[in-house]
């Protein structure tokens, strides 16, 4: 395909902007930040003072030279665009079209002509679009007041209680003029099945041909190759290769990612200059075969036979303007979530069918996908041109993923089953459709026709029928969110579930990330730092949840250090829960992993690639090997692929690390299993809750108990000697406690904003020593004071 993305220029219609210079793949926002004509929407409130760009209609215009090739068909491809929008060729309207989750293609030949050719592409405001859908259909409830779900549109645009309102137009994928002749493939859609010893793959191929000349299809993967005849007229074949033995891919941690380069090439006479043509499509596919296990209203993930623990991450569009999303900050994200122990992303449906490079490394690193239809928190019109719209994204995504061995499940939508049963949407629609046709026939049947290789779900939360409690805990998927909104996070040990597809708690982003995005006080009530929290009572809730588990914070510091700790203290607790009740409990998916701009969120890693204190505790919770206190017994959690023996430490301390109590159990964890070893009283009773702690080690692996919130511990003031080591990258910190110090972290990116640490949230005993590894260049001296190096009991 020839790009068509030089020399754009985009034009206000109706408006004082003309003429600015455009970058396509792009968007309106950020050709006016390049142009300097608006300010950053990621700092201060600039947001606020941008809401008039989803409001105007905008012209992208470019002109190109194009010369007669010999070919029969010139169409012009358009892989993305947002959304409503009129393309017109020559001043020819080329179409109308009305969806960002979907590409187009449209024969223009004859509109071309020789030498300077003019291409015009007019966005309608998506939020008058919206609005004017919403007055003709009636109104549908939604978590929001934004119209988003009267446009086919990534949801969160419209803003979201992580993220701004930044309602964008452009052309957000490739776009350019695709010329051929005689035939083409219009698609391949290979699917991949494990049959017995042997792999399967049925490449399901369709062409577009003007010829009527023999077409012949070719197919090879693994040294099989297999041919068909195309006859005159005939467009649809597939191709069948039987693969003896192959290599199995496996998620990560269960075996490895091997892969196959699949080659389908369809060749004969290219049509009008009667030479042979070619078109080729190419695949790197993975032989793997998944299922539910439903068992008992459970929700298993099973690939090639075996239950797989999901620890998971929730995974939102990682820019409020995707074209700017390279490969190369996927592969840096994907990269902290597989350092951090995760071993599947959700691609919530508020968000986008993501791309190609999304896919590629989820396949090439073993991280599993879960993958939402773009519905989020909103009933959804049926009628058209939804309906079309729908149907249409759907068998285009479908066809395009339905490959991907790292994709393990179809999901119809996020929370939207939920809301029209429990949020009081069913009087409020009164008989208007919402989505149900969309979530319990159209998609089920799309993905049974398309993509049978697959599991369907027809949403989240959803307990298996349409009859039952969608958010019932003991069956299928359940969203946990009394918690932060209005539960301390304790009463996650009120739950037994068979599967969390949704928690979280929030904490505040890195502090240089703040810094950087506001210009003025850093206070937890200031009003800019309230702008980068677009939660309901937000902060509010992030003082409430401190609960008794930490001291009411009296300066920005301590706020920013406490409510990020207690962040991640909340979901080391759910996570430590659901993972002790395995196999009844087959997964946890903590929202979120990522943030699209800088902002106080739900997220382990914030709006500029940081890694929160709440990374460092998933990295150590979703760990393989796990030990918890729970209900009175430890929980050893093996989730690895050998057994875990040895001698289970236990002992009751004092605070100043002095035994009370001791005794060893030998314990042998199966693999992918969960024992339970109860507590002797000894150890489970405290003398004094406020002045002990329970120590269990096993293997080398340690964690501490203690009997009381930290608010009623008697804490000695914390002390401690510090050596600071240069090294190759950066610095070594070695701190020695000399009292007990708790959740001990550092912080080094205040000093030196580049700066990062190897780990964080350490509990020192008296004695022990931990070395951290900074990166960058923070003054050493400034490295080991307050408030860089902090801990509870500073």
């Amino acid at each position: 395909m020839r790009a068509l993305h030089d020399g754009w220029t985009l034009h206000q219609v109706d408006g004082g902007i003309s003429r600015v210079p455009a970058t396509v793949p792009g968007c309106v926002h950020t050709d006016l930040l390049a142009a300097g004509l608006v300010e950053d929407p990621y700092l201060d409130d600039n947001e606020d003072r941008l809401t008039w760009i989803g409001r105007s209609d905008w012209d992208y215009e470019t002109v190109f030279a194009w010369h007669p090739d010999g070919h029969d068909r010139a169409d012009l491809v358009c892989e993305g665009l947002d959304t409503a929008a009129t393309v017109e060729l020559n001043g020819v309207r080329v179409a109308s079209v009305a969806n960002q989750h979907r590409s187009y293609r449209f024969p223009v030949r004859e509109l071309l002509r020789e030498g300077e050719n003019t291409l015009r592409v007019r966005f309608t405001s998506p939020v008058e679009y919206a609005e004017a859908r919403r007055a003709e259909l009636g109104d549908r409830p939604g978590s929001y007041e934004a119209p988003y779900q009267f446009i086919r549109k990534m949801a969160c645009n419209f803003g979201w209680d992580w993220g701004p309102a930044v309602v964008t137009s452009g052309i957000w994928r490739p776009i350019g003029l695709h010329s051929w002749s005689g035939a083409r493939l219009a698609s391949v859609r290979p699917l991949v099945r494990v049959d017995g010893p042997d792999g399967l793959v049925e490449a399901h191929v369709t062409v577009e041909r003007v010829t009527d000349a023999p077409l012949t299809l070719t197919a090879e993967v693994g040294g099989v190759v297999v041919e068909t005849v195309l006859a005159p007229g005939e467009r649809e074949a597939v191709l069948s290769a039987r693969v003896p033995a192959p290599r199995l891919w496996w998620p990560r941690g269960y075996g490895a990612q091997d892969r196959y380069e699949l080659t389908v090439r369809l060749s004969g006479e290219s049509g009008r200059t009667g030479e042979p043509g070619e078109d080729t499509w190419t695949g790197r596919i993975g032989f793997r075969d998944v299922r539910l296990d439903r068992t008992g209203d459970g929700f298993t993930v099973v690939v090639n036979g075996v239950p797989v623990f999901v620890r998971g991450v929730n995974w939102i569009p990682d820019d409020c303007f995707p074209a700017r999303l390279t490969r190369e900050r996927l592969a840096g994200r994907f990269g902290q979530a597989l350092d951090a122990n995760v071993n599947l992303l959700r691609v919530w449906g508020g968000g986008l069918y993501e791309s190609e490079d999304f896919y590629d490394l989820a396949d090439e690193l073993g991280l599993l996908v879960w993958q939402d239809f773009p519905f989020a928190c909103a009933a959804y019109p049926e009628e058209e041109p939804f309906a079309g719209e729908v149907e249409a994204e759907a068998r285009e995504n479908v066809t395009r993923l339905s490959w991907r061995p790292s994709l393990v499940l179809w999901c119809g939508n996020n929370e939207n089953i939920e809301g029209h049963a429990d949020w009081g949407w069913r009087e409020r629609l009164d008989g208007r459709t919402w989505g149900a046709g969309f979530y319990y026939g159209l998609l089920p049947a799309l993905v049974a026709e398309l993509d049978p290789t697959r599991p369907y779900w027809p949403g989240s939360p959803y307990s298996g029928h349409p009859d039952l409690a969608p958010n019932d805990p003991a069956r299928g998927t359940t969203h946990i969110w009394d918690v932060w909104n209005r539960e301390d996070y304790t009463r996650y040990a009120a739950y037994t579930p068979r599967f969390v597809a949704e928690f979280g708690f929030q904490g505040p982003p890195v502090h240089t990330t703040l810094r950087e995005a506001v210009g003025g006080e850093l206070a937890p009530d200031a009003p800019l730092v309230l702008h980068h929290q677009k939660a309901h009572e937000g902060n509010a809730k992030l003082l409430r949840g401190l609960g008794e588990h930490l001291p009411v914070p009296e300066t920005y510091d301590d706020w920013h250090y406490l409510t990020q700790l207690n962040q991640a203290r909340a979901i080391t607790f759910g996570v430590e829960r659901f993972r002790a009740l395995a196999p009844h409990c087959a997964g946890t998916i903590v929202w979120q992993l990522n943030d699209c701009w800088p902002v106080t969120s739900w997220s382990a890693v914030d709006g500029a690639g940081r890694r929160k204190p709440l990374w460092y505790a998933l990295r150590r919770v979703f760990a393989d090997r796990l030990l918890s206190v729970q209900d009175g017994a430890v929980a050893v959690v093996n989730d690895g692929p050998e057994p875990w023996t040895g001698e289970l430490e236990l002992q009751r301390l004092t605070l100043a690390g002095e035994p009370l109590a001791k005794e060893g159990v030998r314990v042998e964890v199966a693999p992918r299993s969960v024992a339970s070893v109860p507590l002797p009283d000894a150890l489970a009773v405290p003398g004094d809750p406020s002045a002990e702690l329970l120590s269990v080690r096993l293997d080398g692996l340690r964690t501490l108990h203690f009997f009381a919130e930290d608010t009623r511990v008697a804490f000695p003031a914390a002390a401690c000697d510090t050596e600071v080591t240069p090294v190759e990258g950066g610095l070594d910190v070695t701190v020695t406690a000399r009292t007990l110090l708790r959740d001990l972290a550092l912080f080094p990116d205040r000093l030196d904003p580049a700066s990062a640490v190897d780990d964080m949230l350490v509990t020192l005993l008296p004695g022990e020593s931990v070395t951290f590894r900074v990166t960058g260049s923070p003054d050493p001296a400034a490295l080991v004071t307050r408030p860089v190096l902090r801990c509870v009991n500073d």
